[in-house]
């Protein structure tokens, strides 16, 4: 599957946010890339303001622009408010449920470790990050003593992360329970999912 695996400290530093994972780097300069260093940002179009936002989002979960689209397409076949069925169904995706129980530093990592097999959704072993999960679903770290060692590794070095009220974790049995689905305010993004829903109505 295609994924960016550019420089993630120069997005951070082009969005003005930690996309990724914040670093010295970032800290010390947190101004604009480019060769003439710090200086006041240009007026930007309501295209560049709706396209930057949409670049976040999706750098943010690491799609491609075809599984964002295709995403997006999803929420605004489904009934209700386009944007928060959106932000649910990126939060719903079967790698953040992994990162987001702290089973994972990243969402990047979190996709790896879906990807190669570490994974049980209801007893059966998914390997697609992509995967959305429903409310009742279980997910858990397979019984096997790579994927155990890593899991609970991972869980020591994020244990200060807070896991979002809609999931329920096992720390013994490395096992994530889904309640219910996310709502729009349990999210971790400032992103402003309208202007995304305006930049693909143009």
């Amino acid at each position: 599957m295609s994924r960016y695996t550019g420089p993630t400290t120069r997005l951070n530093r082009k969005f003005g946010m930690p996309i990724f994972a914040p670093n010295k780097a970032y800290e010390r300069r947190s101004y604009p890339p480019g060769q003439h260093g710090p200086r006041l940002r240009r007026k930007l179009s309501d295209y560049s303001i709706g396209l930057n936002e949409k670049q976040k989002l999706r750098f943010m979960y690491g799609l491609t622009e075809k599984q964002f689209r295709l995403t997006f397409a999803r929420a605004k076949a489904r009934k209700g408010v386009t944007g928060e069925i959106f932000i649910q169904l990126l939060e719903s995706r079967l790698d953040n449920v992994v990162y987001r129980a702290g089973l994972a530093r990243s969402r990047q990592a979190a996709r790896q470790f879906v990807s190669h097999g570490h994974i049980l959704v209801n007893g059966k072993k998914v390997d697609i990050p992509s995967y959305q999960v429903e409310a009742g679903d279980e997910v858990e770290v397979r019984d096997r003593a790579s994927s155990r060692q890593l899991g609970t590794r991972n869980l020591e070095d994020n244990q200060y992360r807070p896991v979002p009220p809609w999931l329920t974790l096992n720390t013994d049995l490395l096992k994530v329970a889904v309640s219910r689905l996310p709502s729009r305010d349990e999210a971790d993004t400032a992103i402003n999912e309208q202007l995304i829903v305006e930049f693909y109505s143009r």
